[in-house]
């Protein structure tokens, strides 16, 4: 189907377009200041019901739960991930470098909390194993733990409370930070970990998690390596201690894998089928605890068991404050992981259900959980991606499904904890791996994501590399500058194009991609794809020089025979004929006829040139000035400057800047089009308010 355009409508300029369509002047900023002010120092019950159901968002979707429809998914939902939630917590408790008690504890209050102040309906907290192994590395440097120690010595307790300590102490930390991020409206913060970013620094830190726990699945007493290439540190230990390995753990280990593998591959490819997934953690945790038990294999065969797990509810305790100076510059990275793990998964779960999470909330509701739990032995807990997609795929419907799953964990709590004492360290690290099996298989975004975008491809190999090689925390940094350098390169490198007009419409196309489309006559129009700032400053100036060719030289050139020209016409009053005679008696007259050639072949060639600014999204001090040393050059040769699509804080910086001194304020249009049609009359000597007719 094809149809026609018509439009017909005055010019405008941005002056004319403000006077006839915008808004009226406002009030002084002090004055609006003042109503503000006013405005927010207001309390009524109105406002303060709005606040409380926005700060502590239960109180909004709880009244409006419908009973019926999603109890039932919920409790579901909730019992399964409560089932879920107790291997994995003792697990990570073992990445953490702590009591596989306090991994129960971090899988209890992080819960409850985020279910009153949380958004993300589909969201299950708790220990996550890449914010785990951050946090055990931190431990570990702190709190490094001899070989040979008694598990029931005094010496024993004394080094566990110290190391539960300084866990508790980043929680604490973590969570004051997320707390002060919030006051300060920092939730964007999270978009600067990209996509690749995250899914490298994850895979990459599966990797760290894997080896970490090799030496727990060969039964191997070896010291726990931190900092700068960690990895190959400890591979080489496990490799160099390989003959030492305890052969029944060895033999746990293998049968472990054998069953967790193979089960959460159904688990996966039969999700859809299955109403909840197998709990075959539990359930290899349940039989393993009862073999070590019926063969006493602590004993016998000197494999490493959990130990005592107290029954009960932990009692509150300050963490290790004065290890804060010492912890910061690690908790800062965990906060940032944690956080971005966790707004990313809840993002993700929020567009497929067709709702919207708050990322300044989010930060308030992982804050709290974070300070709050750190005051009953707690290490950093965030969104985690196993439990989450459990979650999600056995029918959550609300943050309600927090509720059972806490109550899961609170019976292991309370009555079941002590039974696991028997249960075999290998098992955990055996669960450990498996649940990393999502972060293995992001290798396989790769050829896609070569296929998009190369740049966001370096971006995946440059993080991956450097948190594999170097260290997490390390590795992180790194990918995040890199990213950052990617985008001020491509910022410093945006195109500049010569735009052509469609033949009898208002369309102008970069032409090197539109080869029918052709330049206005004695116009230059330009199109710049980027911001216009100090890092790019110069290479704009160049790519419009080389458009224009107008190189300093010919510039001086031009401006030298424009001012020559200027002095003969007020010098002499003579005929054209005689004009000519005069030329042809003299060598100086000869090359000043060759100038004013010059000159008339540089106007013939462009006379205008409009600058559109629609891809230019800001402008600095520095753009600024550059623009009005553009505008001083093409005065020097007689080339009027336009601008149009300029947005207004655009505008307003070039305004402010004294741009309007060397420019004419009404060669800045709200269309090419318009100025083109201003130009194109201006040449025919018609007045200002012509028709544009499109």
């Amino acid at each position: 189907m094809t149809a026609s355009v018509a439009v017909y409508r005055n010019i405008y300029t941005e002056e004319r377009f403000k006077q006839t369509y915008g808004k009226e002047d406002r009030a002084p900023g002090s004055l609006l200041l003042g109503k503000r002010l006013a405005q927010k120092c207001r309390c009524s019950r109105r406002a303060f019901l709005h606040l409380l159901s926005e700060r502590v968002p239960i109180f909004s979707w709880l009244p409006r739960y419908r009973l019926r429809k999603w109890l039932l998914g919920d409790t579901i939902a909730g019992l399964t991930v409560g089932i879920l939630h107790i291997p994995q917590g003792m697990a990570f408790a073992l990445l953490t470098s702590v009591a596989p008690i306090f991994g129960l504890y971090t899988s209890f209050f992080p819960v409850v909390l985020y279910m009153l102040f949380g958004t993300g309906r589909h969201v299950s907290t708790g220990t996550f194993a890449v914010v785990s192994l951050m946090t055990g590395s931190v431990v570990q440097q702190l709190v490094p733990a001899p070989l040979q120690l008694n598990a029931s010595s005094p010496e024993a307790a004394a080094l566990e409370a110290q190391r539960i300590g300084v866990a508790s102490a980043v929680a604490l930390l973590s969570g004051i930070m997320m707390l002060c991020m919030f006051v300060l409206r920092l939730g964007f913060l999270s978009t600067y970990l990209s996509e690749p970013i995250v899914k490298a620094f994850t895979s990459a830190a599966a990797f760290h998690v894997t080896v970490s726990q090799l030496q727990s699945m060969l039964g191997l007493r070896l010291t726990r390596h931190t900092g700068n290439f960690a990895l190959f540190k400890t591979l080489a230990s496990v490799m160099e201690n390989l003959p030492q390995t305890n052969m029944a753990e060895l033999l746990i280990s293998l049968v472990c894998l054998a069953i967790l593998v193979p089960v959460k591959e159904v688990n996966t490819r039969y999700r859809k089928r299955l109403r909840t997934p197998i709990p075959v953690e539990i359930l290899t945790v349940i039989i393993a605890t009862g073999v070590a038990y019926a063969l006493s294999l602590d004993s016998t065969c000197d494999v490493q068991i959990v130990g005592h797990i107290p029954a009960g509810f932990p009692s509150p305790q300050m963490p290790a404050l004065h290890t804060f100076p010492d912890i910061a510059g690690d908790t800062v990275a965990i906060t940032f992981v944690g956080y971005a793990v966790s707004v990313s998964l809840a993002m993700i779960y929020a567009d497929k259900h067709a709702y919207s999470i708050h990322p300044n909330q989010e930060l308030l509701a992982h804050g709290i959980s974070n300070t709050v739990s750190s005051l009953f032995t707690c290490f950093p807990s965030s969104a985690t991606l196993a439990t989450t997609n459990i979650l999600e795929s056995s029918g959550g419907f609300t943050q309600l499904s927090g509720l059972f799953t806490s109550l899961v964990v609170l019976v292991v709590l309370l009555l079941i904890g002590p039974l696991f004492y028997f249960l075999p360290k290998a098992v955990l690290a055996c669960i450990n791996v498996t649940s990393l099996r999502q972060m293995f298989l992001q290798f396989q975004d790769l050829p896609g994501l070569w296929r998009v975008s190369r740049i966001d491809f370096m971006v995946w190999v440059v993080t991956w590399l450097s948190v594999v090689v170097l260290n997490v925390d390390l590795g992180l940094a790194i990918g995040v500058v890199f990213s950052m350098m990617t985008v001020i390169g491509r910022t410093q490198r945006a195109r500049c194009s010569v735009l052509g007009q469609a033949s009898d419409t208002e369309i102008y196309r970069p032409m090197q991609n539109h080869s029918k489309c052709s330049e206005v006559a004695g116009v230059k129009i330009l199109t710049y794809d980027g911001p216009i700032y100090y890092g790019n400053r110069s290479f704009f100036k160049e790519e419009v020089s080389r458009l224009l060719g107008l190189t300093p030289e010919r510039i001086r050139s031009l401006e030298k025979t424009r001012k020559a020209l200027e002095k003969r016409q007020r010098d002499t009053t003579v005929s054209t004929v005689s004009t000519v005679s005069t030329v042809e008696r003299g060598v100086a007259n000869a090359s000043f006829s060759s100038d004013n050639e010059l000159l008339k072949s540089a106007e013939n060639e462009v006379q205008a040139l409009l600058m559109d600014c629609s891809s230019v999204i800001f402008v600095d001090v520095a753009g600024a000035r550059l623009l009005i040393q553009m505008c001083i050059d093409c005065q020097k040769v007689g080339v009027c400057i336009y601008l149009a699509n300029c947005n207004e804080r655009v505008l307003k910086i070039l305004t402010s800047s004294g741009l309007m001194n060397y420019m004419n304020p009404q060669h800045i249009f709200i269309t090419v089009h318009d100025a083109v049609v201003y130009i194109q009359h201006l040449k025919e000597k018609t007045p200002d308010t012509t028709t544009v007719w499109v």
